[in-house]
């Protein structure tokens, strides 16, 4: 630190000074480790700006940052992830977050109004970061275009709402979508043959919102930036120090400055955008002890434009940049080329909050060998300006010597790079980028490829080549050899066949190779060479040669679109009261405090002195003994005031599970898997309690068999005691024995990650001998059990609460326990209040999936395709211990047949045990596995019969009266009616054709339409779960506080209890409020799952409700023209109990397992997809053009909830069979840890014309109001897409003259999809891949 202050000025500044929302802060001594999130969360109680990841992957913690520019004379404003964003380099900037702009006591902005009152906000965890990006948008473009939105969202992530309510209520800001166009507005992609057009005069007007009761608009209401940030501007031009405990922050005014102190610190890092530095410190524990910000260097913060090209500052944005050239390329296209696959590149070039911030010269050395952009620069040979203290300056061409080994580059340590230099292209000059990655929009590549090519004058004869390519080795690399071919070679088939045949040769992959995928990638290498072929042929006609229509799509990109949508609904209003909101699409209750920042989820709860935090010891082992812990190091740390493990509970007490008992809070012996926690560190904050776990000590000795494949547990019969199950109807052996056709077939379907949006938290106090607890989970009940056994305490000693979680989706159903237990016994031990957040890599590595299912089939048919039996095998992974793997097999079982009735059957479930994490309930709970073997099975039924899979659904489908293969009667069954309006509302035989003809005229581009159904049913399958508790306190006010033994996870369930309330008590829903859910309030509640809570919830309300009206019956019929006030007061003076609880307990299950009769389920949902793509057959990049649902929710509670329910299913649905695929080592460790590497679908993602219809007339007899349940039923209706892709890939594959039969499991990634789509390229390289090492990844 002395030798640092001798070469600081005099006049530098060490304090931080900036402003937050208007407010003036004053940090004397800030941390360089802290970030904006932690400031902002911690220091300013500012809790709307949320934690989603820490790694700027999700935008859940976006924050608007403005600054003066001088020279411009403007203020300029940018969206960031405050996760990221070091607070140290805020000094002098203005900092804007969601409670900036308004507020529900005060005046809501049109940003948080919209997409509220436009139901785009669920469980709200993402609304506050979504509301900033597009908050930054507006604040920016005083007009703006449907892509701007798309752009500024590119960096923000909703797992609740399908995007699709977010996308219409910003739309309202786009002048088309003001109102003032509608003529735009009811553009479908359909044209004429669109559904709405077919009967006007049965056109629905029913909406969800409407736009013109929003307020506008106006830019003259937004706050003022701080006048002292524009008159003195010695904050933006001052030498700055900031010291910390581990690090050092400086911001030198001068290039002289910055180098000297580079060259007196070797392990010093020059700090831009902090993106990746930021993650190295967080995820992979570096420490670099100087932090240089190069904000204040004139010469690395300019763009020029010179005599051969443009010079781009070090320190200059991506955002500032893609700006630049834009203009660059709009004055001189021809000599722009390499500036326009930059601009284009940056377009898909990580979320808008990193473009803001990061900067070229920041990508080039941080040397990714997956770089978007390194293989554009070394492809058009930029150059780097290099200064030194000692050397001064120097040109380093990136070229294929340039990038030395894995993220090392051929710069000294004492070396700044000052700017690029991106050369000019010229007229016979041909370059094209390419990047393929797992989303379109901010993920990180799997192959990049640049293309540079120069012809000789007036002649096809390539005088010049480089091709340039990331992530086929550890580095960027140049196809040296290939590029040396090229030259002097004629641009023919001749020439690409012959670079086809050198980069097969040139490129060598490994299966043990880093990010996996090895055919494919190397695959892709090629392909992209083909495209950019093609481009070049197509752009240039060479010797009057064109390229064959039929070939010119695989030349081009798969177009952006712009979403439509329709939603079809009715309200029925006879007879209704005025206040009976029941069946309208009234706001989510809490959607106003969540796009406000106003709404309070488990950290946000308020930090009360002398609290602690947690952080769980996690296993480093998936199966081991456990020889010894040493916490002393840890220990020794200050501020650590505990280490909790097994040796602090006794054996009875360290038990857990929901239904077997079969885990340890702590791991005591043996641990099982990588999730198994063996102690928790206890300590004054979270840096510490995070750093000091590093220091526990723990040796294992390894044991085997390590089982952690389907495979491995069938070898080694891992299963869990009591499977396989069985369920028989029938004889099946007589149906096969008289079967004209008899076919075989297997799926598989791998894990997928709930990534709700919250991670798992948890928060306890005690209170004498009390303990209360906060924690995020759908059952909070289970979690004051369990801690009231681990504690030796009675119940009622111990309350659960939960007023809201940011998401769940089953994941919080039983897994919330592996930190709230924790965190329960250290709270009630240490007599201190404890909190614990788990980071997003912790959640994904230890909470579970949905479940990795291998399904086997073999089925009986007639020659028309009619079903006579089946036998099915179900394996699932359930991991580590039991958990509710055992239900979640038993609905699998029951609903493999989808909605086909198969007269004789044979089902199987296995349950194996391996030594992953434990694996858990998630939407859909077996059914989306097994209902996908039951389509696979139709459709290959469909292939050996040579007809339409439609034909051969219709001849098997349900019908009324049927019985289940568990033998429950169909009643109300509404499929055929879901099934033939799905048909017709999507004119899905034209279009169908319309496909066909589309595949007949493009070789390289194929299109796929398929229609799905779906049929769930809905029970808890366990009598004891099927009961719900409510309480209903009416004050003398006349106001109702209503609670419930359910919780708000983001699904509507207090908004449709307030609704029910408002109908039973005949009461406005402004009169009645749910607070929280709390076990001292309904006790013994069931966890918040299997859809049904809306149904034993609602009739548990209008049990209460009733009681009470039964109570004021005499008061109102004494004063009938009174008003509720009147009796709810007269009733109080009269002395009346104005509280109720309410009860319902469902009727009992009739099934009989052991007889297998009896009706198993209340009753069905029933609904029917199409999904029409279109995919690139040489990248395995897809597109859904439309999807078209009919949903069967009953008479729905509230239309704009069930809507929402129903796209987000989906688009869950479609991440789980297309895009999301969680990766394993063959070590059993999780590879899939956060945002960068687990990609769920983005804002691009959904179906580019997205038509939900409620059916209507369909009321069901069995639940609340006639609705019926609708959170998990729709999700299966996403596999739409993943049959749509199919037909698709069967088109490529009858073009390449290759049998139309294929396996493909789910996901169908672009990997699978490419490599499906067979041909020339991937004949050749499969034969290329070396297995010599251990594969790096594995199928569990």
């Amino acid at each position: 630190m002395d030798k640092i202050q001798q070469l600081i000025p005099s006049d530098v500044d060490t304090e931080l000074i900036f402003f937050v929302n208007g407010k003036k802060v004053i940090e004397p001594n800030p941390e360089p480790e802290w970030t904006l999130l932690w400031y902002l969360r911690k220091k300013l109680q500012l809790t709307g700006t949320k934690y989603g990841c820490g790694e700027g992957g999700c935008g859940a913690c976006t924050v608007m940052v403005s600054y003066y520019l001088k020279r411009e004379q403007r203020i300029k404003h940018v969206a960031v992830n405050a996760c990221l964003t070091p607070v140290c380099a805020m000094h002098g900037v203005a900092v804007t977050t969601v409670e900036g702009i308004g507020s529900t006591e005060e005046k809501l902005h049109p940003v948080q109004e919209r997409i509220a009152k436009a139901h785009g906000s669920q469980c709200g965890f993402c609304t506050p970061g979504i509301v900033m990006s597009m908050y930054t948008l507006l604040r920016n473009k005083s007009k703006i275009e449907y892509a701007d939105i798309e752009t500024a969202l590119q960096g923000n992530l909703c797992r609740c709402t399908g995007y699709r309510p977010i996308i219409e209520g910003f739309k309202t800001f786009v002048d088309a979508w003001s109102g003032n166009d509608r003529k735009s507005q009811d553009t479908c992609i359909m044209g004429k043959d669109c559904c709405r057009l077919k009967n006007e005069g049965n056109k629905n007007d029913e909406t969800l919102f409407t736009k013109s009761e929003f307020q506008p608009l106006s830019p003259t209401q937004e706050p003022i930036f701080p006048p002292e940030l524009i008159l003195n501007q010695s904050y933006r031009e001052s030498y700055v120090l900031y010291k910390g405990e581990n690090i050092v922050w400086i911001r030198p005014k001068t290039l002289d400055e910055l180098l000297l102190l580079k060259s007196k610190f070797e392990d010093s890092k020059i700090v831009v955008g902090n993106t990746e530095i930021g993650v190295e410190m967080k995820f992979k524990k570096k420490l670099y002890p100087l932090l240089l910000s190069p904000s204040l260097i004139k010469e690395m913060n300019t763009l020029n434009v010179t005599d051969v090209g443009v010079r781009i500052g070090a320190a200059v944005s991506l955002t500032d940049l893609l700006i630049f050239l834009d203009k660059q390329v709009e004055d001189d296209y021809e000599r722009g080329k390499a500036f326009l696959e930059i601009k284009n590149m940056l377009h898909w070039f990580a979320g808008s909050q990193v473009r803001n911030v990061a900067s070229l010269a920041g990508n080039i050395i941080t040397a990714s060998p997956i770089s978007d952009l390194n293989p554009i620069l070394m492809a058009c040979s930029a150059t780097l300006i290099v200064f030194s203290a000692k050397r001064g300056e120097r040109q380093v061409t990136v070229d294929e010597n340039f990038f030395k080994s894995y993220r090392r580059v051929s710069l000294d340590y004492d070396e700044v790079v000052v700017a690029i230099d991106i050369p000019y292209t010229a007229k016979r000059q041909f370059f094209k980028a390419y990047k393929q990655a797992r989303r379109r929009d901010d993920d990180i590549s799997i192959v990049t490829a640049a293309f540079n090519i120069k012809f000789e004058k007036d002649s096809n004869i390539v005088n010049d080549a480089n091709l340039s390519y990331g992530g086929m080795a550890p580095t960027t690399i140049c196809a040296k050899r290939t590029s040396k071919l090229l030259k002097g070679c004629t641009w023919n088939e001749s020439t690409l066949r012959l670079v086809l045949k050198s980069l097969t040769d040139e490129l060598q992959l490994d299966t043990s190779a880093p990010g996996g995928m090895a055919d494919y990638r190397k695959s892709l290498s090629l392909s992209l060479f083909f495209k950019f072929y093609l481009h070049v042929m197509q752009e240039v006609g060479i010797n009057g040669y064109k390229i064959h229509e039929h070939e010119l799509s695989g030349s081009s990109e798969l177009p952006i679109i712009v979403p439509n949508s329709s939603q079809c609904f009715e309200i029925k209003n006879n007879n209704r009261h005025i206040c009976d909101s029941v069946g309208k699409p009234i706001t989510h209750m809490s959607a106003l405090k969540q796009a406000t920042g106003e709404a309070i989820y488990c950290d946000d709860v308020p930090i009360i002195e002398g609290e602690l935090f947690l952080s769980l010891v996690l296993s480093t082992e998936p199966y081991a003994n456990i020889k010894s812990i040493d916490p002393s190091k840890a220990l020794e740390v200050p501020g650590v005031k505990a280490f909790l493990s097994a040796s602090d509970l006794p054996d009875d007490c360290n038990k857990m599970g929901p239904i077997i008992k079969d885990e340890e809070i702590f791991s005591r012996d043996v641990v099982t898997s990588r999730a198994c926690v063996i102690g928790a560190i206890i300590a004054t904050t979270e840096s510490i309690a995070r750093k000091a776990k590093d220091l526990v000590i723990v040796t294992y000795e390894k044991l085997h068999p390590l089982i952690v494949t389907i495979e491995d547990a069938i070898e080694h019969k891992s299963f869990f005691a009591g499977y396989p199950r069985t369920r028989v109807k029938g004889d099946v052996n007589d149906a096969f024995s008289k079967a004209h056709h008899i076919s075989e077939g297997c799926i598989r379907s791998g894990a997928q990650e709930h990534f709700y949006l919250e991670t798992i938290s948890a928060y306890a106090i005690r209170k004498e001998d009390e303990l209360e607890i906060i924690s995020t989970s759908q059952n909070p009940a289970e979690i004051a059990q369990i801690a009231a056994e681990a504690l030796h305490i009675p119940r009622h000693k111990v309350v659960a609460k939960v007023k809201r979680i940011g998401g769940g989706f089953g994941g919080k159903e039983t897994r919330a326990t592996t930190l709230a237990l924790p965190v329960a016994v250290a709270a009630y031990k240490l007599k201190k209040p404890v909190r614990a957040v788990l980071d997003r890599d912790e959640d994904m590595q230890i909470t579970g999936y949905r479940h990795p299912c291998l399904i086997k089939y073999k089925v009986a048919y007639d020659n028309d395709g009619k079903i006579s039996g089946a036998i099915f095998h179900i394996y699932s992974n359930a991991g580590y211990s039991m958990d509710i793997s055992c239900s979640m097999m038993e609905r699998a079982i029951v609903h493999v047949d989808n909605c086909y009735f198969i007269p004789n059957i044979e089902v199987n479930g296995y349950v194996c045990k391996t030594n992953l994490p434990s694996n858990t309930a998630f939407r859909g709970f077996g059914a989306p596995q097994a209902m996908l073997a039951a389509e696979i099975m139709m459709r290959n039924i469909a292939e050996v019969v040579g007809k339409q899979y439609e034909d051969v659904a219709s001849i098997n489908l349900y019908q009324e009266g049927n019985l289940t293969h568990y033998n429950q009667t169909l009643t109300y069954c509404t499929l055929q009616r879901c099934w033939n309006e799905c048909i017709e509302s999507s004119n899905y035989w034209q279009r169908k054709k319309e496909v066909e003809e589309f595949n007949k005229c493009n070789r390289w581009k194929k299109k796929g339409i398929s229609i799905v159904p779906t049929k769930y049913g809905i029970s808890f399958q366990v009598d004891v779960l099927m009961q719900a508790g409510a309480l209903l306190l009416v004050y003398n006010d006349g106001s109702v506080l209503l609670s419930i033994g359910g919780i708000e996870m983001g699904q509507g369930l207090f908004t449709k209890m307030i609704q029910v309330a408002s109908r039973a008590l005949e009461v406005d829903v402004s009169k009645i409020h749910i607070s929280e859910m709390a076990t001292d309030k309904v006790p013994n509640s069931s966890p918040t799952a299997a859809s049904i809570s809306s149904d034993i919830y609602g009739m548990a309300v209008i049990n209460a409700c009733d009681t009470l009206k039964k109570r004021l019956k005499p008061y109102k019929d004494s004063k009938p023209d009174g008003s509720w006030e009147d009796w709810v007061l007269a009733a109080y003076l009269d002395r009346v109990c104005l509280s109720a609880t309410g009860f319902y307990a469902a009727p009992k299950i009739e099934y009989n397992a052991k007889t297998n009769s009896g009706n198993l389920f209340e009753y069905f949902t029933y609904g029917v997809a199409c999904s029409e793509v279109i995919i690139d057959c040489l990248t395995g990049d897809h597109i859904v053009l439309g999807t078209d649902i009919v949903m069967d929710v009953g008479e729905s509670l509230n239309p704009a909830i069930d809507i929402g329910q129903i796209e987000g299913a989906f688009m869950q649905g479609y991440g789980y069979y297309t895009i999301e695929e969680m990766l394993f080592s063959p070590t059993g460790e999780v590879l899939s840890r956060g945002p960068g590497t687990y990609k769920i679908p983005g804002f691009s993602d959904i179906p580019k014309q997205f038509n939900v219809s409620l059916l209507k007339g369909a009321p069901n007899p069995r639940a609340v109001y006639s609705s019926k349940a609708v959170g998990e039923p729709p999700l299966f209706l996403a596999s739409s897409v993943f049959f749509a892709i199919k037909e698709a890939i069967k088109s490529a594959r009858s073009d390449a003259g290759v049998s139309s039969e294929f396996v493909m499991d789910a996901p169908a990634t672009c990997s699978r999809i490419r490599m499906a789509c067979e041909d020339i390229i991937t004949n050749e390289v499969k034969p290329t891949i070396t297995k010599n090492g251990k594969p790096w990844n594995i199928i569990v």
